[in-house]
């Protein structure tokens, strides 16, 4: 499958300044960009940015940023999902994660999150793709937010719905081992029903685990 990307950009007017999101943007361009230290929630920031320069170098990697004047304050990164994680399972070429999503803390609150989606989406490419976000409560920045997980999902939820992912039914034992958790979704308008079909037997793995034991007694 060959990964087109097409660049896209908007700027909004807040009250911070001018905020201008763009994306994709490639390894060399990043590095012309300072990374703010406030956005530290997976990694320390200089490790974070360098994960975002080492995506973005993948042939499928997409990374949409916000940036005010050179100082990257968000970030959105898309790959395919861990070798390690059931996603990975059936290789499919048509299946992307939505990584990481993230907002230094002073500027939230301006909804750069829901931008940074909706601007990913203009991309046509992304209508030949499922989009997936595997959303775990212990990855939310409760402490900083002050709100409760069940307040967190209901934005996380609100801001997932601008890039069109919807919460979608899934047996991962990590994702049922808490309600708060939910695996969110897109499937674009150009994936087969073949990729579909198989994206579902994923989904339910364990009931496919269980289907196979079963032929086997």
């Amino acid at each position: 499958m060959k990964h087109i990307k097409t660049y896209h950009s908007l700027s909004l007017n807040t009250s911070y300044g001018d905020v201008m999101i763009e994306g994709p943007i490639t390894a060399d361009e990043l590095k012309e960009y300072q990374f703010h230290e406030n956005l530290h929630a997976f990694r320390p920031s200089s490790k974070q940015f360098a994960a975002l320069i080492n995506i973005a170098k993948l042939e499928e990697g997409r990374i949409i940023i916000s940036r005010i004047n050179n100082v990257i304050v968000g970030y959105v990164t898309f790959l395919y999902p861990d070798p390690m994680e059931r996603w990975s399972l059936y290789k499919m070429e048509d299946l992307l994660e939505l990584g990481a999503i993230e907002v230094a803390y002073p500027y939230r609150g301006i909804k750069l999150g829901s931008y940074m989606l909706k601007l990913s989406m203009m991309d046509s490419m992304m209508e030949n793709y499922i989009i997936i976000s595997t959303e775990y409560y212990w990855h939310w920045d409760l402490n900083e937010t002050k709100l409760s997980v069940w307040n967190y999902r209901k934005i996380m939820e609100k801001m997932m719905s601008a890039g069109g992912l919807k919460p979608a039914p899934t047996d991962d034992p990590e994702i049922i081992s808490h309600p708060a958790n939910c695996l969110m979704v897109r499937i674009g308008k150009n994936v087969p029903t073949s990729s579909i079909e198989r994206f579902d037997r994923l989904r339910f793995l364990e009931k496919e685990k269980y289907r196979s034991f079963r032929k086997g007694l």
